[in-house]
């Protein structure tokens, strides 16, 4: 199990709990492809596949502001 250091998930965002954000909604991006596109052989949870992704700068976002609700 490879562990990840909140230094590592701020690298290549601007924070550590954007990092985290990220890298959960790559999660579930990676949990909703068929089970036939992913790579045969990798038994790697698909968090750590997405932090993999997140601090090896794989991962390109970006941030969309909030519409607020007109009442």
């Amino acid at each position: 199990m490879r562990v990840f250091t909140p230094d590592e998930s701020a690298r290549h965002t601007q924070s550590k709990y954007l990092g985290v954000l990220v890298a959960a909604k790559y999660a579930r991006e990676l949990n909703s492809l068929p089970r036939e596109t992913l790579p045969l052989g990798e038994e790697k949870k698909l968090t750590t596949k997405s932090l993999e992704a997140l601090t090896s700068g794989q991962i390109e976002f970006r941030l969309v502001a909030r519409r607020r609700r007109e009442d």
